[in-house]
């Protein structure tokens, strides 16, 4: 009989169809299905022509795009050179992770689809394309599609003699088996982090450790919103950007939500351990080090502040020792139970940590080798960089907005990243972040001639900033940007600046400033009046336009 292998691949931006791809893993281990669950850009894709059973989890981001763990399979894929029959051997199914709001709906997984069936695959279903914008969401089609995925697999290959499929109340073996070490033993180096020259370019498995330098309120403190241009210095980090790209930020949880974890979950925060995978060839977090702290591990990978998916009370349930918790627990979990757990978890954004506060029996049964299936790891965050090397050589500048909001909750919600970054100044010593870059979306013209038409109202004006910055110090002209606040007074960003380059004759501006008079004033409406210059850039010019918000 034919193994019994099931290889579950993912693409995943935001975490989402990572966390559906190792839902399906568990679902296959349930049917005694010996299953490998990877991101598309880890797995050597020159194995794929021997594969025989392979469920894809794609998620579409941008104008259609890929995400970037499967940018490389992606390309390899799409080679000319490929024969038509190299996956002949191949039973596939795709799911596919969108919004129905974009226009490029769901456009990896459909074309990922057709490109294998070109290739010679065999799809076991039609390609699922989960919605973001069902009251249910994406799980609306992914619970049926599921159904039918695993009947199909079931017909080619049943389970052995004598085996059932096991029941979802019954917990599965962690990923890892967590083992505590001695207290004497010799203590690691902390976070993995370059603060001296590094070996290659910083990336997200070796970000650069770079020092704060400067950490300043653009806005009046009177103005309801915190926005801060903050500098780093990554001397020595090899790190080389252009405008329009962008910096990825590795943040942190705060102490306070690390002590409160601890102590829901009656962990020692000091106590190190080491992790061993439960099944051979599963790979150890790569960001994870060796031996490690309760308080490393919480602070710097647990995403604990994050809104917890239905999976997180799924496995929750199963913990449960209170009769009443695991009832809801179980009901938050399944098919029927979507809208109010909409309405718990989603609606008002609570996080997982007060998720466990309202479980606390659940929660202080939760044993501990548990927690990197039960939570996922802290995502980096994308910020435009602000700056231009030949302006500020050696420096990185974000404008960052700190995130902060209401909902039905009495505690305010806040942003992890920009709430950690705000509260970073040069004055406490040595402060440092993990960061490095990424190419952006924003390309400018490499014709010294060509003139840019930027529209960039708020901290949208970042990108444009490094642009201006690298034209300026080229000696280029034909710079117009439109800025658009809500007061003069109060969040005109890098004011000063702007009009500095207008005395030089460097920069054409024209602002909106929404609440400073009776009728609201923003962007569109400058473009209006100044139609004539606009059409007069764009048809006798060539100028290239340019739009962030």
């Amino acid at each position: 009989m034919a193994a019994r292998r099931l290889l579950v691949l993912f693409g995943s931006q935001t975490g989402t169809a990572q966390d559906t791809a190792e839902r399906i893993g568990r679902e296959a281990k349930r049917r005694h299905l010996q299953c490998t669950v990877e991101a598309l850009d880890s797995y050597d894709v020159a194995n794929l022509i021997s594969e025989l059973l392979v469920v894809f989890v794609c998620a579409t981001t941008g104008q259609g795009d890929p995400p970037d763990n499967m940018k490389l399979f992606w390309r390899f894929l799409f080679r000319k050179n490929l024969p038509s029959g190299a996956l002949c051997r191949l039973d596939y199914a795709v799911l596919g992770l969108g919004d129905s709001s974009y226009p490029k709906f769901n456009f990896i997984a459909k074309k990922l689809h057709k490109r294998v069936l070109q290739l010679g695959g065999n799809p076991l279903l039609p390609v699922a394309l989960g919605d973001d914008q069902h009251d249910l969401g994406p799980d609306a089609v992914i619970d049926p599609w599921l159904v039918a995925l695993w009947d199909k697999i079931l017909m080619l290959y049943p389970l052995p003699p004598g085996l059932e499929v096991i029941s979802p109340d019954v917990r599965l073996p962690p990923k890892y088996t967590l083992h505590y070490v001695a207290e004497d033993s010799p203590q690691p180096n902390g976070i993995l982090l370059q603060p001296t020259a590094p070996r290659a370019a910083p990336s997200e498995l070796c970000p650069f450790a770079a020092l704060v330098v400067s950490n300043q309120r653009l806005t009046a403190q009177s103005h309801f919103q915190d926005v801060r241009l903050i500098e780093f210095d990554v001397t020595g980090s090899g790190i080389t950007y252009s405008a329009g790209d962008v910096v990825m930020v590795q943040p942190q949880n705060c102490p306070e939500d690390v002590q409160q974890f601890c102590q829901l979950l009656r962990l020692d925060p000091d106590r190190r351990f080491v992790l061993k995978p439960t099944e051979p060839g599963t790979a150890l977090p790569a960001l994870l080090p060796q031996p490690c702290s309760i308080r490393h591990l919480v602070t710097h990978y647990l995403d604990i502040s994050c809104v917890p998916r239905r999976s997180f009370f799924q496995l929750l349930s199963c913990f449960s020792t209170s009769e009443l918790e695991r009832e809801k627990l179980q009901e938050f979990s399944s098919a029927q139970g979507q809208e109010e757990l909409y309405s718990y978890c989603n609606r008002p954004r609570r996080s997982t940590l007060e998720v466990m506060w309202d479980f606390p029996h659940t929660t202080c049964a939760i044993p501990p080798e548990y927690l990197l299936d039960l939570i996922p790891r802290i995502r980096p965050r994308a910020f435009s960089i602000a700056s231009s090397m030949l302006a500020h050589p050696d420096r990185i500048q974000i404008l960052m907005a700190v995130v902060q909001y209401k909902t039905w909750l009495s505690k305010p919600r806040r942003g992890l990243c920009s709430t950690w970054l705000a509260s970073l100044h040069p004055e406490q010593g040595d402060v440092r972040v993990p960061l490095w870059v990424k190419k952006g979306g924003l390309k400018f013209p490499s014709d010294p001639d060509t003139p840019i038409i930027m529209i960039g109202p708020g901290t949208g004006v970042a990108p444009f900033r490094a642009a201006i910055q690298e034209r300026v110090a080229q000696g280029r002209r034909g710079n117009c940007l439109f800025f658009g606040c809500r007061q003069e007074s109060k969040d005109f960003y890098c004011q000063a600046e702007w009009e500095e380059l207008v005395a030089k004759g460097f920069l054409t501006l024209f602002t909106a400033f929404s609440r400073d008079q009776e009728e609201k004033v923003y962007v569109q409406h400058r473009i209006l009046e100044n139609r004539r210059l606009v059409w007069e850039l764009l048809s006798s010019r060539n100028a290239h336009v340019y739009l962030a918000g």
